[in-house]
């Protein structure tokens, strides 16, 4: 695949805010893992709300995944007054994130409500999508011709939910085109490249700059 286009990024920190006890008396306290863990079981009901399909994308909806979840008390008999976890938000390029923002927010307004918790929202990372690069673009076509020609194939213009530094192109006006021969162990031990998949791709880019389109 050659990506011409990717999701907008939203990374989103929740503390909930309680108040901590004994767990022998928990009427004393407000045990904010409940609610937390409620609120990370509404979290996925955001699928229903912006449930937009983009064949160009893999996968081709938004997704919405509760994922890092720091520490609380580290006894098991006390209630815990603080909890924080993290959402990974990788959006569709039609909706804007200020918007699922406002549906997170509202969300948490009900969790406060019901379970007496306070609730604060950090925005880690936020990034709006970039514009795409069009799939007939000469640099997704030259590449596309030039993947073929070295390694053979059937290459296809798509998009992805991760950020490249493309995307800082494409906001100036340029047409910009990501692609790489990997190894699939991204972000696992040893992750790694190829010595002789690196001697491919130069040549991929020394045909998609010199060669012509054919």
């Amino acid at each position: 695949m050659i990506e011409v286009a990717e999701k907008s990024m939203l990374w989103l920190k929740v503390t909930v805010s309680g108040k901590q006890c004994h767990a022998s008396s928990p009427e004393e306290g407000v045990n904010t893992l409940v609610a937390a863990a409620a609120f990370i079981l509404r979290i996925t009901k955001l699928h229903d709300m912006f449930p937009a399909v983009d064949k160009l994308f893999s996968p081709a909806n938004s997704t919405f995944q509760p994922t890092k979840k720091e520490a609380n008390v580290e006894n098991v008999n006390t209630i815990p007054g603080r909890d924080v976890f993290y959402v990974d938000c990788r959006v569709l390029p039609q909706y804007d994130l200020a918007d699922v923002l406002k549906a997170i927010e509202s969300m948490g307004q009900e969790i406060t409500a019901t379970y007496g918790v306070g609730i604060r929202y950090d925005v880690v990372q936020q990034e709006q999508a970039a514009p795409a690069t069009p799939v007939d673009a000469e640099i997704v076509t030259r590449m596309l011709a030039a993947v073929k020609a070295v390694y053979g194939g059937n290459p296809r213009p798509m998009g992805v939910g991760g950020g490249t530094v493309a995307a800082y192109l494409r906001r100036a006006g340029h047409d910009a085109a990501v692609w790489a021969t990997w190894v699939p162990n991204a972000h696992q031990p040893n992750e790694r490249s190829l010595i002789s998949t690196n001697l491919g791709d130069a040549k991929v880019v020394a045909r998609a700059l010199f060669g012509g389109a054919d």
